[in-house]
């Protein structure tokens, strides 16, 4: 009997070590024109008897996984090599390695998918959320994706029950929280349908990550994206604000925009400026901002909006006051998963400092500078 369960294609970066459910499959809305993820995918919502199936062959697969357990704390991992080496299936072998990860791991954490979790009933996620509790009494954190637009139509005790049931945390792609910019990348929601949905989540007791790109808006609309967005985040107050910094990506339809002239890219210092800007304006919040993805060129930009501004301004400030040069260098670097931060740049040896600069002096026009850059970004998503 061929035991398996779904598996969807995407989660945050800091779901990586978390247990994937599949409840849903796609995105209610994929229309935004930044985004080719689930183009040629069309949406469902998985019954409640079809995941608590998937569930069923993931406490299958932990059954089996459990046998290599030392009750130490630690494992018979070549065992557990055997065994996966075993199974004839690919599907199976995957499932497998996947619970085993996770049960090494402690077994604590689960994510969710696909795009829009939240679409939903909230009773029928409800009955999901308990029986996978149920069946896994370790888990200690259960998270979702969950569109705005979906989100703003659910009351905050509909969230309170969610709670209950065992949701813990909704991630949101807000992006922006300007009208104009959301419209020009066809997001399909507005800025006070995010807040709302924000309130909503808040006041239902459930953590709330929400994500914006800097960029998003072009260079037409790039202060109007910052300083939307920290309005958005001040009559929020998000547990969590997390940049995804905006490329387009080919296939998309900004990509389009782009190559038709009807969008300009943002060079990399207006995407760091947008974040300073967001930074300044954000006002008496707690949020937390993370920089948790490799498409961020300033990784170390991250801390409390209330508590440690200055130390982010500083990180900020000290890359836009370099010299044109190295600015650029570390730019390349940054983009080819070289480097992490700014300062790395004197370890570069010789021969890698000499290919960067033949690079950079290559493109000396600097908007065809951050197309390259789009290009090398866009490899990332």
């Amino acid at each position: 009997m061929n035991r398996v369960f779904r598996i969807g294609p995407i989660r945050p970066p800091s779901e990586a070590d978390s247990l994937l459910l599949q409840v849903t499959n796609g995105c209610t809305w994929n229309k935004c024109k930044f985004c080719q993820l689930y183009k040629h995918t069309k949406f469902k919502a998985y019954s409640a008897d079809s995941i608590k199936a998937d569930i069923d062959n993931m406490v299958y697969y932990a059954d089996r996984v459990d046998i290599y357990s030392k009750g130490d704390g630690s494992w018979d991992i070549d065992g557990l090599n055997k065994e996966l080496a075993y199974l004839p299936d690919e599907d199976e072998r995957q499932c497998f390695y996947m619970i085993a990860s996770w049960l090494i791991g402690g077994g604590e954490n689960v994510f969710l998918q696909d795009g829009n979790t939240t679409a939903l009933s909230s009773g029928r996620l409800s009955d999901v959320l308990i029986y996978l509790r149920q069946a896994f009494p370790s888990i200690k954190r259960i998270t979702s994706y969950g569109r705005a637009e979906n989100l703003a139509r659910v009351t905050a005790e509909e969230f309170a029950e969610l709670k209950e049931a065992g949701l813990d945390r909704i991630h949101s792609g807000f992006e922006s929280g300007s009208d104009e910019v959301l419209k020009i990348i066809n997001k399909g929601v507005t800025a006070e349908q995010e807040i709302k949905a924000g309130r909503n989540v808040k006041a239902g007791g459930i953590e709330l990550s929400v994500y914006f790109m800097p960029g998003v808006g072009g260079r037409e609309l790039t202060e109007k994206n910052a300083l939307g967005t920290a309005r958005v985040i001040n009559e929020i107050n998000p547990d969590f604000l997390r940049i995804r910094t905006f490329a387009a990506k080919r296939g998309t339809g900004l990509y389009e925009d782009f190559v038709d002239g009807r969008f300009t890219l943002c060079s990399d210092d207006e995407k760091v400026l947008e974040i300073r800007r967001l930074i300044e304006e954000a006002k008496g919040i707690d949020t937390m901002l993370v920089s948790d993805h490799i498409i961020n060129l300033l990784q170390d930009v991250e801390g409390s909006l209330k508590f440690d501004k200055e130390k982010m301004f500083r990180i900020i400030d000290d890359y836009l006051s370099m010299e044109e040069g190295e600015k650029r260098l570390y730019q390349a670097a940054r983009r080819m998963a070289r480097l992490s931060r700014p300062e790395d740049l004197k370890c570069l040896d010789s021969t890698s400092r000499d290919k960067l600069k033949r690079l950079a002096a290559s493109t000396p026009d600097p908007y065809k500078w951050e197309v390259k850059m789009n290009e090398l970004i866009s490899r990332y998503i």
